[in-house]
């Protein structure tokens, strides 16, 4: 006879879908009516060619399948109805991520891109439960996003923070972020610096030597901010103005294109990113995507 082990809820996984305004749904049914189960995808499928020499095969070439995951959705209670709420908010959202969170003991959240492309509709059996399959299409790895800020009061000189590594400042100048990233590829960044800040620059330290300067030959003024972004095909430098319309920064005049202007975190290294200005960086935030080919 089989014996069955018994979860705890806090050792069960869940799922949540997220929007681009933050919006999500739990798919978890102990708190709502909306249950993901029988998944299938989560973790990676290698595509190898070989070449054959004789009798050896020799391997060519190999990149990660882009990965599909397949589930069961349970609607409970008024079925119908949070079945068209849950459609209408697949259909009505630009950006989708799923959410991973393997417990929910530790909260530990790995996003991926993804296009929603099927979901099924069955009847209501007996207990009232519509079950519908659905399809995801994933368009990146997994990762976590992972937030720094830098906030100082001039009016105090008070520092406040809400670090997760260990950080070291140098002066109001320069801002220092250690960081080892353990994820399975290179991670991008996000970087926001508010003004007054004059000619910043990103310095990316690798075991203690400097490996990569970006600067941005630019003011930004008081209440502007300089967005930075090293995502695959989101690559951006921008100025944002006061009332939140932002201008691009890529062309000669604020940055060198015979430089390598996109800073990503190597894996398994000491590394170190530095914010620095001709002046005070008194405000900004920088945000890793370490990035997981499985998790």
């Amino acid at each position: 006879m089989i014996e069955h082990k018994e979860y705890r809820y806090e050792d069960i996984r869940n799922f949540y879908f997220e929007n681009e305004k933050g919006q999500r749904i739990d798919c978890q049914k102990v708190n709502g009516n909306l249950f993901l189960y029988n998944v299938d995808g989560l973790g990676f499928e290698k595509e190898v060619e070989y070449i054959r020499v004789g009798n050896t095969y020799v391997k060519n070439d190999e990149y990660i399948k882009q990965n599909i995951i397949n589930g069961e959705l349970e609607f409970y209670e008024m079925t119908y109805d949070e079945y068209k709420n849950f459609v209408d908010f697949i259909l009505k959202s630009e950006k989708l991520k799923i959410i991973y969170v393997p417990k929910l003991s530790n909260r530990t959240e790995y996003y991926r891109d993804i296009d929603f492309v099927k979901i099924g509709k069955s009847e209501e059996d007996e207990y009232n439960i519509l079950v519908s399959p659905i399809q995801i299409n994933c368009t990146s790895l997994w990762y976590k996003q992972n937030t720094v800020n830098y906030t100082i009061e001039p009016l105090t000189d008070e520092i406040r923070w809400d670090f997760r590594w260990d950080s070291s400042f140098t002066d109001y100048n320069s801002r220092s972020l250690q960081y080892i990233n353990d994820g399975h590829v290179e991670a991008p960044i996000e970087v926001e610096v508010s003004g007054h800040v004059v000619n910043p620059r990103l310095e990316l330290y690798i075991e203690g030597q400097l490996y990569q300067t970006v600067t941005f030959n630019v003011e930004i003024n008081a209440y502007e901010k300089l967005l930075y972004g090293t995502k695959e095909n989101e690559f951006y430098i921008l100025k944002q103005h006061t009332d939140g319309t932002t201008e691009s920064l890529f062309s000669l005049d604020v940055i060198d294109f015979e430089n390598d202007n996109v800073i990503r975190i190597p894996t398994n290294k000491s590394c170190e990113l530095k914010i620095e200005a001709d002046n005070e960086v008194l405000n900004a935030q920088i945000t890793i995507y370490p990035q997981y080919i499985a998790v």
